[in-house]
């Protein structure tokens, strides 16, 4: 009887540990890292002095390293990775104002030396949500047992089906589905899908692939113009905004806040725009708007909270 109730005890810590509240413009937002649960009590109206200052999210470029050349990866090229303590501090600050999840990306984030003891640091030492989006090639069993516990989701880059997927990835897609199943046990996870000439065709077998795996959660990335590339071109954008028309999949379809434009997509939470709600650091430190801009506030000795206000500042400025 006393060791149900210790265990007991210790899941009802464990669950209190995985709910956070977040007070913002919108009303109370009640978030469970563990299952995803997300409550907005918007009948509730919170004091501006009380809102949460940090984003709703933060995506973290661990490294610019990559295995991989795909040919619309808007990553920088240049060397850089970010040392491990300084983030710790900066994930500190974020979950202690407001912040709800973390996601690491890269780059590959499985790359940077330190990617397990990043996570496992942020799901034991914060009450952030911790993601990572990664092409999965390097997920083993040792790796997803490693990580297992220490991350709540995550996001699979799968660019086409078949022939599509290894012209443009350069990996045999027979492996990138093997590595799947291996996700799939180390936690809940979703579907990255960069949209483009090449891709669109292969949309409904990838969507197929993707509930049979089990995936929860497809993500639609239209082509973003870089390093040269015009992004997706507007026949390829229509025919998209046709085939979101016509969805009927019971798999959660989503679209990047970039390529939202035309698309019947409903805000998040919608009174949270700009740096409120999203925020993003890339591999040298420096803190952007979002992972597409050139610009930012480099963080300082100060702490990430300081280079958010200026990065406020900024935006209110371009206004």
């Amino acid at each position: 009887m006393v060791n149900e109730l210790d265990a007991n005890l210790e899941n009802a810590f464990h669950e209190s540990q995985s709910i956070k509240i977040r007070l913002g413009p919108s009303g109370l937002h009640i978030f469970c890292r563990r299952t995803g649960l997300n409550v907005l009590c918007d009948e509730i109206q919170v004091p501006n002095e009380l809102w949460a200052v940090a984003p709703r999210q933060v995506s973290v470029a661990l490294t610019n390293a990559c295995d991989l050349r795909c040919p619309y990866c808007y990553a920088p090229k240049t060397r850089a990775a970010l040392d491990p303590t300084r983030l710790a501090g900066w994930l500190q600050e974020l979950d202690a104002n407001g912040c709800l999840a973390v996601g690491f990306g890269g780059g590959e984030p499985t790359l940077h030396e330190h990617f397990v003891k990043l996570c496992r640091y942020a799901a034991k030492q914060t009450n952030l949500a911790v993601t990572f989006t990664t092409h999965s090639h390097r997920i083993d069993q040792a790796l997803a047992a490693a990580l297992r516990g220490a991350v709540h989701f995550v996001r699979i880059s799968m660019d086409g089906v078949g022939t599509t997927y290894e012209m443009l990835r350069g990996r045999p897609f027979g492996e990138f589905r093997a590595r799947l199943n291996i996700i799939r046990s180390l936690a809940p996870f979703g579907i990255n899908f960069v949209v483009n000439t090449n891709t669109m065709p292969d949309l409904n077998a990838a969507l197929s692939l993707a509930a049979e795996a089990g995936a929860s959660e497809f993500l639609l990335l239209p082509e973003y113009p870089v390093y040269g590339r015009g992004g997706i071109d507007p026949k390829t954008g229509r025919a998209l905004q046709e085939w979101v028309s016509r969805y009927r999949s019971s798999l959660r379809l989503t679209v990047s806040e970039a390529g939202s434009d035309g698309m019947p997509a409903i805000p998040v939470v919608a009174s949270e725009t700009g740096v409120r709600a999203y925020a993003h650091i890339d591999a040298q430190g420096v803190l952007k708007q979002s992972s597409f801009d050139h610009d930012g506030i480099r963080i300082e000795n100060s702490g990430v909270m300081d280079a958010l206000r200026r990065l406020q500042s900024q935006e209110v400025e371009s206004k």
